[in-house]
């Protein structure tokens, strides 16, 4: 249905105010838009205009061109990030197009500035091959200090944040991976602690292996979690079988050291921790099989692979993707701290050790809080973009990706 005809325009007429109550109230705050561009200097009269512009630009220019790192103190390079995607997996939607997408890159931005005190620009592509966005968003980069790749669908997404991340010198971050990852790794280090273990007893199985599924096993094995599984439609990712792309095959690599096979239902048998990513349905009986105070994260959108009425039977800890259960997990708990702190100390990636670090500082600012239904903080929760921000410049110092 067209956005006119589900809320058309008003005048403001009495009418109209009456029959505002019957429009979608989606439709009427997209309106024009979420964001908008601000000056941070006046343009009051031609002083203020000689030195915004002409001529006074001129200097900056020709300091910048003498030394090119002045333009990280001298224009809003190193206070910016690209949100940039080629609507081809745009939430729950699926494949919606660049146009289509906007709405959600808009959303994005201004959770940025929002939770992280970034600015952020929605940029959508009209290409999908990969070598086209990646030589697109690599000719944009003078323009940021960082890159949020956005809802591109996998396994394009790998290769895309790979290739760009060895062609330009600033922090290129599928946010789609990297940010659900660090939030999941936060909440299962103190569901962990809540039952008096650790990572390294617990043995995971995640169902989903895009890019969200692929990221968590990751930055477990990085972690030092027990073991893990990762399972798709087809099973078990697992070294014996034969059907398996490249990410898949380097994921069977690094995961599943039990060596296990088949479904998912089979690998939950004695399993202490779910993930999902993926959507279906869990059957009950699979749920019931998972070890003694299991850890349920069941992440689909809007309907969870296991609902928590179901989940907590048999879990001590459960966690979603929605915001209306405890314990959401929730990508702008990560994001905005994670650029936040890159940008902060100019860094040229963010590396394995700044997430584990995001994902560190995240656990701790409820580590004082601990309970079944607080794993995880609030996404208002004001103390969480500081301690991010704060890990993940520590993070990038010692890593050596700092510069400044």
């Amino acid at each position: 249905m067209a956005a006119e005809i589900v809320n058309p325009r008003s005048d403001g007429g009495a009418d109209d105010r009456a029959q505002d109550e019957l429009f979608d109230p989606a439709f009427a705050l997209h309106r024009g838009g979420k964001m908008a561009v601000q000056a941070t200097v006046p343009v009051r009269d031609k002083d203020d205009l000689s030195l915004a512009y002409t001529p006074g630009v001129a200097k900056v220019c020709s300091a910048i061109a003498e030394q090119p790192d002045l333009v990280h103190d001298y224009t809003w390079k190193s206070q910016v990030v690209a949100v940039v995607t080629d609507g081809s997996a745009v939430l729950g939607l699926g494949d919606i197009g660049p146009e289509a997408s906007l709405p959600v890159m808009e959303g994005k931005a201004i959770l940025f500035k929002q939770f992280g005190g970034v600015d952020a620009v929605p940029i959508a592509l009209d290409c999908r091959g990969v070598d086209e966005i990646v030589d697109t968003v690599a000719r944009l980069a003078p323009s940021f200090g960082g890159i949020n790749l956005e809802d591109i669908s996998a396994p394009r997404c790998f290769e895309i944040e790979r290739r760009l991340q060895e062609r330009v010198d600033i922090p290129i971050f599928h946010d789609d991976q990297h940010g659900t990852a660090v939030v999941t790794l936060a909440a299962l280090r103190n569901a962990a602690r809540l039952t008096g273990r650790t990572l390294g007893e617990l043995r995971a199985v995640i169902s989903g292996a895009g890019a969200a599924g692929v990221a968590i096993a990751r930055i477990l094995v990085e972690a030092g979690i027990g073991d893990v599984a990762v399972c798709d439609r087809k099973g078990i990712v697992s070294q014996d079988r034969e059907d398996l792309t490249d990410v898949k095959r380097e994921l069977a690599g690094f995961t599943n050291k039990a060596g296990l096979s088949g479904s998912l239902e089979a690998a939950l048998d004695g399993a202490d921790v779910f993930i999902g990513v993926s959507g279906g349905t869990v059957p009950e009986p699979a749920v019931a099989k998972m070890a003694k105070d299991a850890l349920i994260f069941a992440m689909a959108n809007p309907t969870p692979e296991i609902h928590p009425d179901v989940a907590h039977k048999y879990a001590a800890v459960v966690a979603t993707g929605r915001s209306d259960f405890p314990n959401q997990i929730n990508n702008v708990l990560a994001f905005p701290g994670i650029f936040a702190g890159a940008l902060q100390v100019r860094a040229s990636r963010i590396t394995e050790g700044m997430k584990l670090a995001a994902a560190d500082a995240l656990a701790a600012v409820v580590a004082d809080e601990l309970s079944a239904e607080c794993v995880i903080p609030s996404p208002f929760d004001e103390r969480v973009a500081p301690a991010v921000t704060a890990a993940v410049a520590a993070a990038a110092r010692a890593e050596g990706v700092a510069r400044r």
